[in-house]
């Protein structure tokens, strides 16, 4: 693939076609760049042409993940931004495939081809010692992007929420057409929400200062709740009254295994895994080589500002 235009820049997108990628490439279409979108389902990525001008971004259809093809997607790119992954497992496609193997190859091939600039979205809770697959394997794609890219950006966001996130519109399609709101570990877990365009906006932000590289941030939005509450929220938004019912450990792990055999289980037991540590941004995480959203300039929009106008209240009745 040749350059454009000696003074556009490129930026390659893998997993631009999902929930997080339109906010992303949508983002950067609007600082300029012109957008390559790789994907194994042009359909689903065909609505991302209409995100910048014409010509301006590219899905690309792709079936094979070889060096070769993953080296013409980002030849002559100034960024490489990797949103690939999954919440859970399927045939063929591993947290390890997903979150550590091919993280590794994109940063290798990367920074082999001289590419300016890697960022790579993790997630808050990304722990080498964590007992969920999930969050283990988050970790150890970030060592794994760092051993072959030392200078990459790693973002770590919360909860992401906005239009078609995966929480809410799970949660409105369960609250039409089941009595009561089920609550794992009693909805303790404490959640910080975070605003799927202030994640584009981390992105963005990441590329304009040299000082920004090989930094890892953990993102955060402005308020911290329990999952119970980000459920009573959803409800009063949705002016909805449902009774919550606590289940009990036993139960779930009943529940989660009998969910195995469906081919998209609502939820998993490496989730419920997941939830039973605090999704929040850690208060010392500058300590750790870690910054925030705010050092990047960004104020976070309150989960309150956006739920109305994704989830109307006339949806329910």
């Amino acid at each position: 693939m040749t350059r454009p235009h000696p003074r556009q820049r490129i930026a390659t997108v893998f997993g631009g076609s999902g929930f997080l990628g339109h906010a992303i490439v949508q983002e950067l279409a609007a600082k300029g760049y012109v957008v390559r979108v790789p994907t194994r389902c042009p359909n689903k990525a065909q609505g991302l042409k209409l995100l910048g001008k014409v010509g301006q971004i590219f899905p690309f259809h792709t079936n094979t993940l070889s060096d070769n093809a993953l080296t013409a997607l980002i030849q002559n790119c100034d960024v490489v931004v990797n949103l690939i992954g999954a919440f859970t497992e399927k045939k063929g496609a591993s947290f390890q495939s997903l979150h550590v193997k091919l993280p590794a190859r994109l940063a290798r091939l990367a920074h082999g081809a001289d590419v300016a600039h890697f960022i790579h979205v993790s997630t808050l809770g990304a722990d080498s010692a964590s007992l969920s697959h999930y969050a283990k394997s988050k970790a150890l794609g970030e060592e794994s992007v760092r051993a072959f890219f030392p200078n990459a950006v790693i973002l770590r966001p919360s909860f992401v929420f906005g239009p078609r996130d995966h929480f809410f519109n799970k949660l409105a399609v369960f609250s039409r057409f089941f009595p009561f709101l089920p609550l794992i570990r009693g909805g303790k877990t404490k959640i910080q929400p975070l605003y799927v365009g202030n994640v584009a906006q981390a992105v963005s932000a990441s590329l304009k200062q040299k000082k920004m590289q090989g930094l890892t941030f953990e993102l955060g939005g402005p308020k911290i709740y329990s999952l119970k509450e980000m459920m009573q929220l959803f409800l009063k938004t949705t002016e909805q009254k449902r009774p919550f019912l606590s289940l009990p450990n036993w139960f779930v792990h009943l529940q989660t295994s009998f969910f195995k055999l469906f081919p998209n289980p609502p939820v998993t037991q490496d989730q419920v895994r997941f939830l039973q540590k605090d999704n929040v941004v850690n208060q010392e995480a500058s300590s750790n080589r870690a910054g925030t959203l705010q050092d990047l300039g960004i104020s976070a929009i309150a989960l309150e500002e956006i739920l109305p106008l994704y989830v109307p209240r006339a949806y329910f009745k």
